[in-house]
């Protein structure tokens, strides 16, 4: 699939796919719960969501009729009865406009250069002191033989800036599609992200509402607005207020998230979403010499800005949240109507906006400017240089939705019931059931890793929803796309083969991992059964391992927290690096190619004191690693021991009228109140220890025989461990014994894990 800069829009009508490298395409149809996202919930999720991209991607397009002109004085009719109203962020710097004086001719043709916008622009607003020339712009398609028209509103902006991405020029769309013979809309499509993301879609609108458009702060992506509170977004209908989007998709998103899948608003959904600051040759683009109207302060304000992704220690908590500024509303509707009063009543300022017929742009056949650039960081022992690649906006009258606007409905519910209404729109199985049989989808919930209040303090996690949207590059694309909705995201049209994820987010260091997409899956989850939790750079670790001077040859590797399980899993080729937290206690797991294991203890000490890369704690190096009985084996003497040691710690003296845990006898609890069963448990974790360490002796003596006996000891001794347990929780603190429950588990699994090896 060809990829490349785009109108601002993308497949699905967005404006950041393509932050780094790559852009969106052009076309349109190019293209659990919070602790997990399962495979089947997914697929009835994405169904729907990745309709647009299905259809490019798969080298086809759904046969919708032909489209021609609507008739011009119709035109012109609907164009003033739908001119939506758009609320802006009171933080916009950069509102619609016509780019026509900002045209220069390059080579026999008529360009719009980046640098001309943009300062251009600046310098007009300063000198008004007001958005000069507000526009927007409109195109009318009507479907051959039938009643359904679309009348199409274009917004350029003079650029485009974001945390996933920026860009010199901008251009937004809704789609209003009308019946003509009663006059009345039937779908709403704002352009809301790129092909990977839903539009902001709401079928039947009422015909007496003037349409309402929330742009996204900097980037203008379109968000829907018909509920009652004109200048809110609401995902989903509460409190009396209808929901701004009915997108839904086969098998309803429900299941996965509770909430539709459309990119929305965040920071009026309670999210924080911090911006960046563009860069041209190594510097902020406001020094560049050919933007002397552009300083610091044109760019997207201050407050919500940070100066790159891993800039703050920890994730901002201080980030305004979305408030109202300016409104645009169309200069020939009457003052006194209802939307000049909801405008009034919800903006600092009103502008009014000039609609010109987009045909009178057409002799535009680029949108100019270098390229743009921004830090994306990734765990060092796996980074080449990822350098951000941003460019320039398409044009919107060469992509097939100026013709044929049907390819920006996304929602697989809406394209469905368009169907069913007008022949003129196929039902397009690649739009519906039969979705999920082409999705080559990447998808994953970001979540927030934190230490678990039922663990010891220190050593045991717990995953909570994340308050500041992340973004994600599939690095061997590459295409960045922002999370939304508290961490959901969705990266559609990912090519079959080997892909390295990284995941980003200000004051929190990255993941990174490599997962395979095989074309017989059509949706892959990154991260642990779709979950990743990502640590604020003030709690991280660095774990590294490589196998450059080990026997073994690595290929994958895994990390699992006492409390939270599995967070980290990844394939892997000799070397691997991860960001832990802190406050965990982990279980490091390694295969190899021929699918031994191996494991090794992680408990950071969040005291570790400075010393490592960027003045950090030094990485947790897990050197010359080794798979097979033997590592397994001594992971358990080292675990039996750090839980032996927290009992002893804990517990206290005691008699020692429990029975003798030297041997395979002695009784199986305490005879002697809590402080016994608690020294009793000690005493059978040093007798686990005592058998891992012999085990782990013969398996590296070649003793396969000796090793297989101390293994069964071993099992025996972890049994006798959980006997202990019960005995002694009352004993203990509530933290340690859940610890404790927790590592005999993991003990036992990787005995058997031991007790199955070829490898010794």
């Amino acid at each position: 699939m060809d990829r490349h800069s785009d109108a601002g829009d993308g497949a699905a009508g967005g404006d950041r796919g393509g932050a780094l490298g790559g852009g969106e395409s052009n076309e349109a149809s190019d293209g659990t719960s919070a602790t997990g996202v399962d495979r089947r919930t997914v697929l009835g999720a994405l169904a729907g969501a990745g309709s647009a991209a299905v259809a490019g991607c798969s080298g086809s397009r759904p046969d919708d009729a032909a489209t021609t002109d609507v008739e011009s004085d119709r035109l012109d009719e609907l164009a003033a009865r739908f001119a939506p109203t758009l609320y802006f962020d009171a933080a916009e710097p950069w509102f619609p406009t016509d780019p026509r004086p900002y045209t220069v001719e390059e080579d026999g043709e008529t360009v719009v250069d980046g640098f001309e916008a943009f300062n251009g622009y600046h310098e007009r607003y300063d000198e008004a002191g007001e958005p000069p020339a507000p526009t927007v712009f409109y195109n009318g398609m009507r479907y051959e033989d039938s009643p359904l028209a679309v009348v199409q509103f274009w917004f350029y902006s003079a650029f485009d800036q974001f945390t996933a991405n920026f860009h010199w020029h901008d251009w937004e769309v809704l789609h209003v599609f009308v019946d003509l013979d009663t006059g009345d809309p039937q779908l709403y499509v704002a352009s809301s992200h790129s092909r990977s993301v839903p539009n902001n879609e709401f079928l039947d609108p009422d015909p007496n509402v003037v349409p309402r458009i929330l742009p996204e702060l900097g980037s203008h992506s379109s968000t829907l607005s018909v509920n009652e509170e004109a200048d809110t977004f609401q995902r989903v209908g509460e409190e009396g207020l209808l929901a701004d989007i009915t997108n839904t998709t086969i098998d309803t998103v429900e299941d996965l998230l509770g909430i539709p899948i459309a990119y929305g608003l965040p920071r009026d959904e309670g999210a924080r979403l911090p911006f960046v600051v563009p860069e041209y040759e190594g510097e902020p683009i406001y020094d560049h010499p050919d933007l002397p109207a552009v300083s610091e302060g044109s760019l997207v304000d201050g407050a919500l800005t940070i100066r790159s992704l891993d800039a703050l220690r920890s994730p901002p908590t201080d980030l305004p949240l979305r408030e109202t500024g300016t409104a645009f509303r169309h200069g020939g509707r009457p003052a006194d109507g209802e939307d000049a009063a909801l405008a009034e009543e919800a903006a600092e300022s009103v502008v009014e906006y000039d609609l010109v017929e987009s045909a009178e742009l057409e002799d535009i056949s680029a949108f100019t400017g270098p390229q743009l650039s921004f830090e994306f960081a990734v765990p060092q022992a796996v980074e080449d240089a990822v350098a951000s690649h941003i460019t320039t906006t398409g044009v919107p009258w060469d992509q097939p939705r100026y013709e044929n606007p049907a390819l920006d409905i996304t929602a697989g519910n809406h394209r469905s019931e368009m169907a069913a209404r007008y022949d003129a729109i196929a039902d397009d199985p690649s739009f519906g059931d039969g979705a999920a049989e082409a999705l080559d989808s990447v998808v994953a919930r970001v979540t927030r890793a934190t230490e678990s209040d039922e663990a010891p303090d220190g050593e045991g996690l717990t995953t909570t929803g994340s308050s500041v949207e992340s973004f994600v590059l599939i690095e061997s694309d590459p295409e960045a796309v922002p999370t939304f909705a508290g961490g959901v995201a969705v990266a559609n049209g990912v090519p079959e083969g080997d892909h390295r994820v990284t995941v980003n987010g200000a004051g929190r260091a990255p993941h990174s991992e490599t997962l395979t997409v095989s074309a017989d899956e059509p949706v892959t989850t990154a991260g642990v059964d779709g979950e990743i939790p990502l640590v604020a750079r003030e709690d991280a670790r660095k774990v590294e391992l490589s196998d450059a001077e080990s026997d073994a040859d690595l290929t994958r590797t895994a990390i699992e927290d006492d409390f939270a399980g599995r967070i980290y899993d990844s394939a892997i080729d000799g070397s691997d690096a991860a960001y832990v937290h802190a406050g965990g206690a982990y279980t490091t797991e390694v295969r190899d190619a021929d699918d031994e294991v191996g494991a090794y203890r992680v408990n950071p000490d969040p005291s570790t004191g400075d010393g490592g890369e960027d003045g950090g704690p030094d990485p947790i190096r897990i050197e010359r690693p080794e798979t097979g009985a033997a590592p397994l084996a001594g992971y358990v003497a080292d675990v039996a021991e750090e839980t032996r040691a927290a009992v002893a710690a804990a517990g206290g003296d005691g008699d020692d009228s429990d029975g003798d845990d030297s041997g395979n006898g002695g009784g199986g609890g305490s005879s002697g109140g809590p402080s016994n069963a608690v020294n009793g448990l000690e005493r059978a974790l040093a007798a686990a220890v005592e058998a891992a360490e012999r085990a782990e002796e013969r398996a590296r003596e070649g003793d396969a025989e000796g090793t297989e006996r101390q293994l069964a000891n071993v099992a025996d001794r972890i049994a006798r461990i959980e006997e202990r347990l019960a005995a002694a929780r009352e004993g203990l603190p509530p933290g340690l014994a859940n610890a404790t429950g927790k590592r005999v588990k993991q003990a036992t699994k990787r005995v058997e894990q031991a007790q199955n090896a070829d490898k010794l």
